[in-house]
């Protein structure tokens, strides 16, 4: 009976179901307080004890990192419009780290899914596969002709961790006060996009 008072009266039908009903319940507090919600934060929305979600998700910064996950596939389609028709690595890196560095501050899934600021997890979760693999899809939406570039997978891996490594640093410290869009710009530009174009000059 506590089960059908649960779920808002109706149980999911099977795991998936359920966990599917979670993330989307995180993703929905996340949405609407922008900060880090925890287990009992989910439970309670759901109408479930807390013991219901740790079946699914063993703490609460797991449960954050996929709601950050099912998130970030909106922010994703609008970077890529952003930097549509930009063909330099520079510039588009540049204009993908600006714009994420501003959305960051409206959606705080991103900074959950790429930022210790937003949660409890250690700064080697910046090297994850997750945010590996983010970083990856990120950048192959661009309209970079990367192996044109001087790029293969094993230096793409190692300029996504760079750039990440990056946006961490203006995450944890974005300067007081913080450079304008413009500043941002025209500093990542000189020293990041310099590091990337060097690329293209190393013997293939």
């Amino acid at each position: 009976m506590a089960g059908r008072r649960g779920w808002g009266g109706s149980p999911p039908n099977d795991d998936e179901e359920a966990s599917r009903r979670i993330v989307a319940a995180a993703v929905d507090l996340i949405g609407r307080t922008g900060a880090e919600i925890s287990i009992a934060d989910v439970a309670e929305s759901l109408g479930v004890i807390r013991q219901t979600v740790y079946r699914y998700f063993p703490s609460s910064d797991a449960l954050m990192r996929a709601a950050a996950f099912a998130s970030v596939d909106n922010f994703l389609d609008r970077l890529t419009q952003h930097v549509s028709g930009m063909k330099d690595p520079a510039e588009a890196m540049t204009e993908a780290v600006v714009f994420t560095l501003t959305e960051v501050r409206r959606i705080p899934h991103l900074g959950i899914l790429l930022s210790s600021t937003y949660s409890n997890v250690h700064t080697e979760s910046l090297t994850s596969e997750e945010a590996q693999t983010f970083g990856m899809t990120m950048i192959r939406r661009f309209d970079v002709d990367w192996h044109s570039c001087g790029y293969d997978d094993e230096s793409l891996h190692e300029l996504v961790e760079y750039v990440l490594r990056t946006m961490q640093s203006f995450f944890l410290s974005p300067g007081n006060p913080p450079r304008s869009q413009e500043d941002l710009r025209r500093y990542l530009r000189r020293w990041m996009g310099t590091a990337i174009i060097a690329q293209v000059d190393q013997p293939r």
